[in-house]
């Protein structure tokens, strides 16, 4: 069985290296961020993720951010990061889903602060110079004394925020759900098939920072497009995800649906530390 560290670690890698449309993945980078800058990220927050338990939140959150900024100039895994944080502070031996709230309602100040730290050293795609309010307020002012008041703040225009403020619903009722469907699938197939699902019900919240809800709204009803085209790995099904990979592709970074990815390597994470997705894989 593996530590969580590790399964940290490969639900990184399963979900970059899986070929999601609009993501970096095995054949397709970004110019400011690769394969190979996701993978030492993957790396670089699994020891720290395996001491989750014996620490707070927020310190897990800033030692992994820092420990990415060792390996990588872009900001590869912060959505990652402050979910798996509590994910990690759970032990494996105990239900996640029933002790996860605990930890949330566990947090402190000092959490809020370290939080914010690491935000702020990551730098997030769609925050405008003076400092977006993107999870709970103006992340550059003074961090709150009770993080989930502020990822309630937020919670409308981040899905990852939103996790914080109602005990990671859509993680556990949506995200996991749709990676264990499609059993017959190969792994990569089943994240990308999740991946879909996901972004058809969830509008992607980094598209939206960028482009704009209307932009995430048109993403998620062409995620519903290749979903309608035809059963699952049929020929109609493959040609309307390229295409909707390419029109992903097609303007810049403003429709890279980053939230979902994150989503994705969570749910995998959660996959993984519970021991529903075995290696080897079969």
């Amino acid at each position: 069985m593996l530590t969580i560290g590790q399964s940290a670690t490969l639900a990184c890698l399963l979900e970059v290296n899986a070929p999601k449309p609009g993501n970096v993945h095995r054949g397709a980078d970004f110019d400011d961020a690769t394969l190979n800058d996701f993978a030492a990220s993957a790396v670089a927050i699994g020891p720290v993720m395996e001491r989750a338990g014996s620490q707070t939140v927020g310190r897990t959150v800033l030692d992994a951010i820092q420990a990415t900024d060792r390996v990588t100039r872009s900001n590869t895994n912060l959505g990652i990061v402050l979910l798996f944080a509590p994910i990690a502070a759970v032990a494996s031996e105990l239900d996640l889903e029933r002790s996860l709230p605990d930890v949330l309602s566990s947090l402190k100040a000092d959490d809020a602060a370290l939080i914010y730290q690491a935000v702020r050293q990551a730098n997030p795609g769609g925050l405008d110079p003076a400092g977006e309010p993107v999870r709970g307020d103006d992340i550059h002012a003074q961090p709150p004394s009770d993080l989930i008041v502020a990822m309630r703040a937020a919670a409308d225009r981040d899905t990852i925020a939103k996790q914080y403020a109602n005990g990671f619903q859509e993680l556990f009722q949506l995200v996991v759900p749709c990676l264990l469907k499609h059993q017959e699938l190969s792994v990569p197939d089943r994240i990308v098939n999740a991946h879909l699902q996901v972004m058809s019900q969830i509008p992607d919240t980094l598209i939206a920072r960028k482009g704009g809800r209307d932009l995430a709204k048109e993403s998620a009803a062409r995620a519903t497009a290749v979903l309608e085209a035809g059963d699952v790995m049929t020929e109609d099904y493959q040609r309307a995800l390229a295409d909707f990979d390419f029109w992903l592709r097609s303007d810049g970074r403003r429709r890279n649906p980053g939230t979902t990815a994150d989503l994705i390597a969570a749910g995998l994470f959660v996959l993984l530390r519970g021991n529903k997705l075995q290696v080897p894989f079969g």
